[in-house]
């Protein structure tokens, strides 16, 4: 996140993340079928949820290692298995639970491995997987679709071009499974087992190298999957809005943290839909802003936005706070304290006004936020490689003082800039 984008720091601890984000998703996914995306480490791995949801499909993504228990917790009905650096040979690599596969097979939830997915896939089904033997196949090339596939039935083209990355390659399949696509090397770079809807694809589709990828996907998830299309930002839109309505009683007021950007100004405008003017926005000049930047949003918020901003100059003291150090992490967790100690001593003048404190906050945080700010399974951590510790993800004081309003923690950016077009927000 810029310095820029800092004010949407407002986060509790990540003590707190998970029950949070249980309830998040709970309430987006509870009248939507779920795509479930399990996490290997993959840099394309958020690619591929956003892909599915470009389809009009719900997915969520959980850590590659994750429980049976919290697998079967959002009730899927279908698990992608992503890429990810790992060699499935190797002691110790990440897979999913042992009884993972017999689950999908009694509830018949369709499967699909994304290169170590697929690799995964024919490992744990008793196939083998060994290093590829002309040392691996990377970047753009033909493949060819082998005659009969259910999962190519609809592609108009038996040799489209790929996009490969991939040190090892299947060897033996299991039992039951055919291949349906070849490299031109002869590697084994599409397989199916039809009768249980399992399927893999050693290159990715989900990246625009990829001809027909996204339709790849479509036809798995709608046409073999036999899911629905009903996701879409309107009816998150009036989701949203109900559940604040239900989330903030009818006497009580909320600050909101305003940095600018796109995702804590779409979120303001929803909230103050719901709130008017129990909602307090805060605009924090935190001394890191571009030129004439701060009269820019200032006027973006009263002018067009019509929302109720105060502006606070906290230049001088947040730069003391930062001078000197260097570590990126560190300089995170200063601004994001210092955010909060803004909006603690605003909500104690508020009281004074009011006669009680605003007891909600609300921000911008999206679903990389909490991605990138957590680490992928077989990297001696939890989850993912942690990217950055996001201000809005965790960091910052336990005792926050606040109930978090966060309506966008499920949603991609492109998906917050689509609902910030449903309430008329500018796009720039």
């Amino acid at each position: 996140m810029s310095a820029n984008g800092a004010a949407d720091a407002a986060v509790n601890g990540d003590e707190h993340a998970a029950k949070r984000q249980k309830t998040a998703v709970t309430s987006l996914h509870d009248d939507h079928q779920c795509v479930l995306v399990l996490d290997y480490g993959s840099q394309y791995t958020q690619l591929i949820c956003r892909r599915i949801r470009e389809i009009g499909v719900f997915s969520i993504m959980f850590p590659g290692d994750a429980s049976m228990e919290r697998i079967k917790g959002v009730n899927p009905k279908v698990v992608i298995l992503s890429g990810g650096p790992n060699s499935v040979h190797v002691e110790g690599s990440p897979r999913v639970p042992d009884d993972f596969f017999s689950y999908c097979s009694e509830q018949s939830i369709p499967v699909l491995g994304i290169c170590y997915g697929m690799q995964l896939i024919v490992q744990m089904l008793g196939g083998t997987v060994g290093s590829g033997v002309v040392g691996g196949e990377y970047g753009r090339m033909p493949i060819l679709i082998q005659p009969g596939s259910r999962l190519y039935s609809f592609q108009d083209s038996s040799k489209p071009n790929v996009w490969m990355s991939h040190g090892d390659e299947a060897t033996q399949l299991p039992e039951g499974f055919q291949v349906v696509a070849k490299s031109e090397q002869g590697a084994v770079v599409a397989i199916e087992h039809q009768e249980r809807r399992i399927f893999g694809l050693q290159y990715h589709p989900e990246v625009a190298h990829t001809e027909q990828g996204t339709d790849t996907l479509r036809h798995f998830l709608l046409d073999i999957a036999g899911l629905t299309a009903d996701w879409s930002m309107a009816e998150v839109l009036e989701t949203q809005l109900k559940l604040i309505e239900q989330q903030v009683g009818p006497t009580q007021h909320a600050i909101c943290a305003l940095s600018g950007g796109v995702d804590s100004t779409v979120a303001a405008t929803l909230v103050h839909k719901v709130l008017g003017d129990r909602l307090h926005c805060v605009f924090v000049d935190h001394g890191l802003l571009r030129y004439k930047e701060g009269e820019r949003v200032m006027d973006m918020f009263t002018q067009h936005l019509h929302l109720p901003v105060t502006k606070v100059d906290h230049a001088e003291v947040m730069l003391d706070h930062l001078k000197g150090v260097t570590d990126p992490e560190r300089k995170r967790k200063i601004i994001g304290r210092e955010f909060i100690e803004v909006f603690k001593a605003f909500a104690n003048k508020m009281e004074a006004d009011l006669g009680h404190k605003p007891a909600f906050l609300v921000q911008g945080t999206l679903y990389p936020d909490v991605i990138e700010s957590c680490p992928p399974p077989g990297s001696g951590q939890k989850h993912s490689h942690t990217i950055k510790s996001h201000h809005n993800v965790g960091g910052l004081p336990k005792d926050l003082q606040f109930k978090l309003i966060e309506p966008f923690r499920e949603l991609f950016k492109d998906e917050v800039r689509a609902i910030g077009r449903l309430l008329g927000v500018p796009d720039a």
